[in-house]
């Protein structure tokens, strides 16, 4: 069934029937991340930098495969890559019953990242077909909803592991996960197959990355994601040896990260309604802003409570910056490349995501915290003001994009 403006009632239903199946998939797979992922490797006798490994390489198995599951949902349908999606989500869980070595569990974490590298960029042109004028506030609803299993569970793995051993959570997480599937087959599908096409797969494949990589928002959302995420996984990484060298304990540090979460997921509705009315260019710029400041504020602190302020500013400007971003993509991408304009801005998130930390700390080793993070802040305002003034030569609606206007496709 095709969703159309005509089926307002066809698309709430789509939207939270998608909203459920991602919010069910993402806290289960974060209860197998952590803190269960780390103890389980250590557990198996992984050294610290293979440990580091295992940790990020599912983000890497995104970084290659998103924008290639976009294309091939642009020709298929969203809802068959959706299952299967599931299908990773809900089965791989089960096979780290049968590791026995670290190597072992580094493979499997590249399977088991499959997963995600089908879910994020699928879902997001999922949402996005659904939402019309209303894009940016109903992918900030949508980025609530799973920002909220990120917290739901490690706080359940964590609450698991003090009376079951990290295997048997292993079998838990692979239980909850199947749930998703109720939700996934009841999912309309929101456009036209395209695969009635004769021309090769690969020959599409690659007219869809041509057409995809020659719309400016999607290298300018994805490069500003990818930026932003480079200070945001720099100060998670390293804000608790921070609070240690503030004289604060790692609780304080606890206590940032949940803070930082908890505002970004309370404004990122707010945030996209300011998008969608405001223009989604001036959220992400005046989210630049915000960040950049918070970074500068972060370099200064002097006591562990103080943290917190820069904590409450950091979470306010993702609420600003990553709906719009997804927003304006949606908004300037055609809906036959709408996949694999998702995915090539996941792909530059997840490089981002993997660049942060390793860039922080190669500057903190050769600086220290204050300079670093002093840095970056200085480097987000200058790439504010540049967004903001390369903006205003931009021909149409790309500078201010909003909903109703309309935008240069690919």
């Amino acid at each position: 069934m095709e969703v159309t403006a005509e089926t307002p009632d066809v698309r709430s239903r789509g939207f939270a029937l998608m909203t459920s199946a991602d919010f069910i998939v993402r806290s289960a797979y974060q209860m197998g991340k952590s803190p269960l992922l780390p103890l389980y490797a250590a557990a198996l006798g992984a050294g610290d930098i293979l440990l580091g490994f295992i940790v990020s390489v599912s983000t890497l198995t995104g970084v290659v495969l998103k924008p290639l599951v976009g294309v091939l949902s642009d020709q298929w349908g969203r809802r068959v890559w959706l299952l299967a999606g599931t299908a990773f989500f809900a089965g791989m869980p089960f096979v780290y019953t049968l590791v026995n070595t670290p190597e072992q569990l580094f493979v499997v974490r590249i399977i088991h990242g499959l997963a995600t590298a089908i879910y994020g960029p699928v879902t997001l042109a999922y949402i996005a077909e659904l939402s019309g004028k209303r894009r940016a506030e109903r992918l900030g609803w949508f980025s609530t909803a799973r920002n909220a299993g990120y917290v739901v569970g490690p706080a359940a793995a964590g609450w698991m592991l003090l009376t079951m051993d990290p295997v048997a959570v292993f079998t838990v997480v692979g239980i909850l996960s199947s749930a998703a599937f109720i939700p996934v087959l009841l999912l309309p599908e929101t456009a036209p197959k395209t695969s009635r096409r004769r021309t090769p797969v690969l020959s599409q494949v690659r007219q869809a990355f041509l057409a995809g990589g020659r719309t400016p928002a999607v290298w300018l959302a994805g490069g500003l994601d990818a930026g932003f995420f480079v200070a945001v996984y720099a100060v998670k990484t390293f804000v608790p040896l921070l609070a240690l060298s503030l004289g604060a304990n790692v609780a304080m540090a606890g206590a940032f990260l949940a803070v930082q979460e908890a505002v970004h997921i309370a404004l990122n509705p707010v945030g996209g309604r300011l998008s969608d009315r405001l223009g989604y260019l001036t959220m992400v710029v005046s989210g630049m802003v915000v960040l950049g400041t918070a970074l500068l504020l972060l370099s200064v602190v002097g006591s562990g409570l103080a943290l917190l302020a820069p904590a409450i500013l950091m979470g306010a400007a993702q609420a600003l910056v990553f709906p719009s971003t997804v927003a304006l993509v949606s908004a300037t991408v055609r809906g036959n490349n709408l996949g694999v304009g998702m995915g090539l801005v996941g792909s530059m998130k997840n490089a981002g995501k993997v660049a942060g930390p390793v860039l922080a700390g190669a500057l903190i080793a050769w600086l220290d915290f204050t300079t670093t993070f002093q840095i970056m802040g200085v480097a987000l305002l200058l790439g504010a003001l540049g967004v903001r003034f390369t903006a205003r030569r931009w021909s149409g609606p790309l500078s201010t994009h909003r909903p109703g206007s309309k935008a240069p496709t690919a």
